[in-house]
């Protein structure tokens, strides 16, 4: 069986409103000082009567009396040797001749209450009243258990009413809590089948509450799966694209050799290139476990204290097959310095900033590597003197698989993914890198790093 909030809501408020009318009920005994209660509006009645009754003259009483024929209560009105008038409603009342001396010697404002012996739940109030000039008491008799039941009936529909009432607004009200959840629940199951462009709509307004946070939240959460599942295709495609390419080379090539379509002179030469493709692949293969492991919440981090300039020097020097084989100068400029940080994985971002300098500068051309010292920041900068970068293309650098001129990627080697990597690494040291570059002047990369860490 289902359970939805709605009923959840109503059935809840319902239970809580049974639960309190049962208690009510049961303890209105003892919230109540019913004797004192109704020992003031005994007494009330009785110098009402008293009144009244003193007013008229003995022919009169009965006649009056009949006016209260409606009332529960009896009336006597005696000296304790006649009785003067008697209205019996119930049980006759009986007094002894010492209580109606004791009410004759109490004032008129000040009536005497007498617990009845034949039903302790009844009460008779004594008034002493002057009729025709003759003393008297007048006796009314009622028993309170009866009207305190009716107070208590009365107490109880005004709770069923509350319960009628309120569950029939609690009933209108759930729909206008539940409806957003409804709509939350109906999207979510859209997104569960793939589609992440639903929204939830928040009309201007309206659910200014936690519910209104919540469809936010909502609404912000799909937006950003949409953007990783486009992401996700994005990165499947390049990375089909990436495979493809040096797959494609390997089978021509090996097939050709296959079938000695290729001099056997020349096929040293091709068989260079397949092992160049595949060499690529590898690398395409290690950076891509690389950007998985960093992306991972498991991914070593052991920062230890150690010198920068040195580590600088040192990866210039790994990377010298390469800019000697172009010919190029590496000038460097560093100031010693000790950082705080994971060596290994700040190691490759020197070797990927460096081999990319290396890689986008011409033959003869210059690559400054500089270390700068500042009160609250240390700066390194590796800048080159090749083609640069477009400005609409500097935004875009560090996404994977992103390459400025993908029409040259067979001549310039590379999968777009080292500056990702980069960035991931830094982004992991809570380190920033900027960059600035001229179409035909060069780049330069900034790596800044807060002295305090």
């Amino acid at each position: 069986m289902v359970k939805s909030l709605y009923l959840k809501i109503v059935g809840t408020f319902i239970g809580v409103v049974l639960v309190s009318i049962s208690f009510s009920y049961i303890l209105t005994p003892f919230s109540l000082e019913q004797e004192e209660i109704f020992k003031e509006e005994l007494s009330k009645i009785s110098i009402g009567l008293a009144e009244i009754v003193q007013l008229v003259g003995p022919e009169d009483i009965p006649k009056l009396m009949n006016d209260f024929e409606d009332v529960d209560f009896d009336v006597m009105i005696t000296n304790g040797e006649q009785i003067l008038y008697e209205k019996k409603a119930g049980t006759k009342i009986e007094v002894n001749q010492s209580d109606l001396e004791e009410i004759m010697r109490h004032s008129f404002q000040d009536p005497v209450v007498l617990v009845d012996k034949q039903q302790e739940s009844a009460r008779i109030v004594g008034v002493p009243v002057v009729v025709m000039g003759e003393e008297y008491v007048l006796l009314t008799r009622i028993d309170y258990e009866d009207e305190y039941e009716d107070v208590r009936q009365g107490i109880f529909m005004s709770l069923v009413l509350v319960l009628v009432v309120g569950s029939l607004l609690i009933f209108l009200a759930s729909t206008y809590l539940v409806n957003p959840i409804r709509k939350l629940t109906h999207a979510a199951r859209k997104i569960a089948k793939g589609d992440f462009s639903v929204r939830v709509e928040r009309k201007p307004g309206k659910n200014q509450d936690e519910v209104g946070e919540l469809i936010d939240s909502f609404n912000h959460m799909t937006a950003e799966i949409e953007k990783i599942d486009a992401m996700r295709a994005d990165f499947v495609s390049n990375v089909s694209h990436e495979i493809q390419s040096p797959l494609t080379s390997i089978k021509g090539f090996t097939k050709a050799i296959m079938d000695d379509v290729i001099p056997k002179e020349h096929q040293q030469e091709y068989l260079t290139i397949i092992y160049q493709e595949i060499e690529r692949m590898s690398r395409l293969s290690d950076n891509l476990l690389r950007i998985a492991s960093l992306d991972s919440e498991h991914h070593p981090y052991h920062p230890t204290s150690y010198r920068l300039d040195e580590q600088l020097r040192k990866s210039v020097l790994t990377t010298e097959p390469q800019w000697h084989k172009k010919n190029i100068t590496v000038n460097l400029d560093l100031e010693p310095v000790e950082i705080f940080a994971d060596k290994d994985l700040m190691e490759q971002v020197w070797l990927n900033l460096l081999t990319n300098a290396i890689k986008y500068t011409d033959n003869g051309g210059t690559i400054d590597v500089a270390l700068r010292i500042s009160t609250s920041r240390i700066r390194v900068l590796v800048k080159d003197n090749g083609i640069g970068i477009p400005k609409e293309a500097i935004g875009k650098l560090f996404g994977r698989f992103y390459k400025v001129d993908r029409s040259r990627n067979r001549s310039i080697d590379g999968n777009g993914l080292g500056l990702s990597i980069v960035k991931k690494i830094l982004t992991i040291h809570r380190y920033s890198i900027d960059v600035e570059s001229e179409e035909g002047e060069g780049s330069c990369f900034t790596v800044k790093i807060p002295i305090n860490q």
